[in-house]
């Protein structure tokens, strides 16, 4: 596997500091700095590779990346390990304490959503799609329906399971879920937030389904994006 080579910016930004005591102040310095969360938002699922994270991060160049998670890394909130043979490669991922910033991302999502300035229909990757899902699921409906479903996005496959109320989501195949949904994110979208008819074959656009149409639609059902502010 050919290696792409990196080099450190020469002027590479002062550190930021806010010296103030406040907790939300030192996570801005962990954190603050443009891509910094978008990175740990693709490795909430697990690690990643360079190559992977850039190609879901558009605009990015090689060089901010590297010092993005050189900066996440010095902070404790990034590691990267060799994954062992056969695959043999060096991925990213976020460490314990990193993980636990999960869910102030999907908080933070859920909260700009409501702006009239967000666009649903801007480039999202898979990782962000599945946060949209935590982050905007009716928990009451959610408590009645457990079901487990697979999501199979070109070259990323998640599994979500439904329980209590909650929607746990990983990378991973699942060989006999309730559900399949086949499609790229802007399918999901048209299919989960836009409300456009289902159908088995994924026509219009939408994400191809495999189950029950009414579990489908049940499924579908839980998730709406929240209202604007005036």
């Amino acid at each position: 596997m050919k290696s792409e080579k990196i080099t450190i910016e020469a002027s590479a930004p002062r550190e930021r500091r806010y010296d103030d005591a406040c907790g939300t102040a030192l996570a801005l310095e962990f954190i603050g700095e443009r891509w910094s969360l978008l990175i740990m938002r693709e490795l909430v699922f697990g690690p990643r590779r360079f190559g992977e994270i850039r190609a879901n991060l558009p605009g990015i160049s090689a060089n901010v990346l590297t010092q993005r998670l050189a900066s996440l890394e010095d902070a404790a909130i990034v590691r990267h390990f060799r994954l062992p043979s056969p695959a043999n490669v060096q991925v990213y991922d976020l460490t314990d304490w990193g993980r636990e910033a999960a869910p102030l991302m999907r908080d933070m999502g859920r909260w700009a959503a409501r702006s009239p300035r967000h666009d649903p229909s801007l480039f999202m990757s898979a990782a962000s799609a599945m946060m949209s899902l935590q982050a905007l699921i009716d928990r009451k409906r959610a408590a009645e329906l457990p079901v487990s479903v697979a999501f199979h996005f070109p070259g990323e496959d998640f599994i979500a399971t439904v329980a209590g109320g909650e929607i746990c989501v990983s990378r991973g195949v699942m060989e006999a879920p309730d559900l399949a949904f086949t499609g790229d994110t802007m399918a999901m979208r048209r299919t989960i937030y836009g409300k456009a008819p289902l159908a088995t074959d994924g026509a219009g656009g939408t994400l191809a389904y495999a189950g029950e149409a009414d579990l489908a639609q049940s499924f579908v059902d839980l998730f709406a994006l929240p209202a604007k502010t005036a």
